[in-house]
């Protein structure tokens, strides 16, 4: 009786536990259908070659029915009937990286190529994403000759529109109309040669035409109903078996195209995975358009205060390289930034025995690597107590300490296990479990497979505790769109030594990205503002013509990097450690809401800024440049007629009470030119 109880009990529970999702999956003869209570796409069988029937956006109640018969992903034109067809269905649990999500397989055979298509949906968030694998083998060779359309044959007859296959797709729908408002957006990583990160291209489509870029969002113009695509891949001019493009549109007709992999990739007996897509539906303005590609991308990796939030110092942005790192610098670092408020410091390249290419002491190099076995501990005369002073001292002033990695890039990461087992070693030895991961070179797709079993395994035998900062600056790397379940993106270098930091130009660059990019998922910087002062001369914009509150204030919609050496610093820059306490307090629910832009583009002279939207509450986050008006009406993203309380939690501004007018517009209000002011705002009714 008692273990029948139990047994009943335990159905309850997981019936209890199946009732709170929202998210389902069914075959039912020849249809599948994938969805929960905001998407709905239903597919037609095909014997696993799925053909798209219908897309929902079911917030709206709009449905777009596809157009074509034709199957959502093509590697070849002439494609054999698919064999083979496996369909099944499982609840993924949450862990501390993820929320659960249903994941739904789809398995098929073509030829003598296996397909394997895995969907992904999270409860209540507007899109499902899609990830493809490969098995066997195939005598096609992926992609195809990019065509210029000036070489195209002009147009007479109906004949001489038709449009051939060129590339292998990831995804397509194609659901009519002439009125489709599209937008594509290119991404650029590579920071330390590109300071312009984010290009927009407003298209009505016509003719066949294919566009680079991340993401696609499409609204039709006679109903405001719209759907986006997210390519899960790095920046296009980075990519693998790049054809020159990653969407194609023409008319109603839009694709994705570029697997990520050539046919030389694909094993008989492992399973190859390409690029991933992600399909979303909105309605309304662009608020709606945004928040729901937000939804999706904070579900890849959990925000947990304790874990990934943090306000990091790192010293190599005061160039001294590694000529000073050791114990008693490591230990004045830590006392310096406790006295900033710093929450993690991060000890750079030369902690470690092995010497870098980057080595101010001795020129050395990341070839081979694993000849040295103790290349990755800490280095006996710069360290002869190991980290272990460093670490305790941090944990006695609540500051968490971090290092720099390097893996060893050599025949596409082929010592992969040894470099994660440094890093779990390091874990186990001192509890490091924030690593930045420099010097990423992801040229085959080898390479990107055993860089991500060098993370997973890391991961894994570390109980998912350990964090990853990755360097975007220079190489083939993962960009804003892939490896993000693993941690946040160092984005740039900036010295004053090179006279390449300017505040406004890092805000811009903050400010551009967040629209489609989690801001809180960067790592923004801060510099010293009273070094190379005379490198600056008269420069209106130079760093010293800043309140060093104010550099903070510039990374706080990220995740703040102070990019110098405490040590370094006049004593009159420690009263920052007030303002770095009052912002952790609300670091947390500041990067909860959906961050975007606000104001004018960033150009040291705008009213510019951030805002955390919420349901009912969220943040303002607003930046007087050196701009000659006291008062600013600002574009934000709250609806006109809304009766909006604001309250100031940091900077310079005053307490206010205001409708919002027309186009979102709010008065905001600073003394000073380069001021701020952090707004906590309610919505009344």
């Amino acid at each position: 009786m008692k273990r029948t109880l139990i047994t009943i009990l335990s159905l309850i529970n997981l019936a209890t536990l199946y009732a709170q999702s929202t998210a389902y999956s069914q075959l039912e003869k020849d249809t599948l259908t994938l969805g929960n209570t905001l998407i709905e796409r239903k597919f037609i069988w095909n014997n696993g070659n799925l053909i798209t029937h219908s897309l929902t956006d079911k917030n709206s109640n709009q449905t777009w029915i596809n157009k074509h018969r034709k199957p959502d992903f093509v590697v070849t034109k002439n494609m054999p009937a698919a064999t083979n067809a496996m369909y099944e269905k499982k609840r993924i649990t949450e862990t501390v990286i993820h929320p659960s999500y249903l994941e739904v397989t789809v398995q098929y055979t073509l030829g003598t190529l296996d397909i394997k298509r895995i969907y992904k949906i999270y409860d209540n968030t507007p899109a499902i994403a899609c990830n493809t694998w490969l098995r066997g083998s195939t005598d096609v060779v992926f992609g195809g000759r990019t065509v210029n359309l000036a070489d195209k044959k002009n147009i007479e007859f109906v004949e001489d529109m038709k449009s051939k296959q060129v590339n292998a797709v990831l995804d397509q729908f194609n659901f009519g109309g002439q009125h489709w408002q599209t937008q594509i957006v290119e991404f650029y990583d590579v920071t330390d040669w590109n300071n312009n990160l984010v290009f927009e291209t407003n298209i009505i489509p016509y003719r066949k035409n294919s566009y680079r870029g991340n993401l696609l969002f499409a609204r039709n113009a006679e109903n405001n109903h719209g759907f986006f695509y997210l390519k899960e891949a790095p920046s296009n001019n980075v990519q693998l078996a790049y054809n020159g493009h990653d969407f194609t549109a023409e008319f109603g007709h839009f694709t994705i195209t570029g697997l990520g992999i050539n046919e030389n990739d694909i094993k008989p007996d492992e399973w190859i995975n390409t690029y991933g897509c992600v399909t979303g539906v909105y309605s309304g303005s662009e608020l709606e358009q945004f928040t729901a590609l937000r939804s999706y991308q904070k579900h890849i990796r959990k925000l947990l205060p304790g874990r990934d939030e943090m306000v990091m110092m790192n010293t190599w942005g005061d160039r001294s390289q590694d000529s000073k790192v050791n114990e008693e610098f490591s230990l004045i670092e830590v006392e310096r930034a406790a006295q900033l408020g710093i929450t993690h410091f991060q000890i750079d390249d030369g902690w470690q025995i092995g010497r870098s290419p980057n080595s101010a002491i001795a020129k050395g190099s990341f070839k081979n690597i694993w000849d040295n076995p103790n290349y990755w501990k800490p280095d006996p005369v710069k360290y002869p107590r190991g980290l272990y002073p460093i670490v305790k001292r941090g944990k006695k002033l609540g500051v968490e300490i971090c290092l720099w990695f390097n893996p060893s890039v050599q025949n596409d990461y082929t010592d992969w296990e040894k470099d994660a087992q440094a890093m779990i070693d390091l874990y186990n030895t001192y509890g490091i479990r924030t690593f930045k991961i420099d010097g990423l070179a992801i040229p085959t797709k080898q390479s990107e497979i055993n860089l991500r079993k060098l993370f997973d395994k890391v991961l894994a035998e570390t109980e998912y505790n350990v964090v990853f900062n990755l360097d975007a600056t220079a190489g083939r790397r993962g960009g804003y769109h892939m490896f993000n379940e693993y941690g946040n993106i160092f984005l740039e270098n900036r010295y004053t030594d090179w006279q390449n930091y300017y505040p406004y130009w890092t805000l811009r660059n903050l400010w551009k990205l967040a629209k489609y990019v989690p801001a809180e998922k960067l790592q923004i910087e801060f510099l010293n503002k009273w070094r190379n002062t005379e490198k600056y001369a008269d420069d209106v914009f130079a760093p010293s013509n800043y309140s060093f509150e104010y550099l903070f204030a510039t990374t706080m919609a990220g995740q703040p990097l102070a990019w110098f050496e405490g040590s370094g610093l006049p004593k009159e820059a420690l009263t920052i450690g007030k303002a770095i306490t009052e912002y952790k307090k609300i670091q947390h629910d500041f990067h909860q809401g959906t961050i975007l832009p606000v104001g004018d583009e960033p150009c040291g002279k705008s009213w510019t800024g951030f805002q955390s939207v919420g349901n009912k509450e969220g943040y303002f986050l607003i930046y007087r440049e050196n701009h000659p008006e006291n008062s600013y009406p600002v574009k934000t993203w709250l609806a006109a007629g809304t009766k909006v309380k604001c309250t100031p939690v940091m900077g310079n501004g005053q307490p206010f009470t205001q409708t919002v007018q027309r186009n979102g517009m709010i008065e905001f209000t600073l003394p000073q030119t380069n001021n701020y002011v952090l707004y906590k705002y309610q919505i009344n009714k």
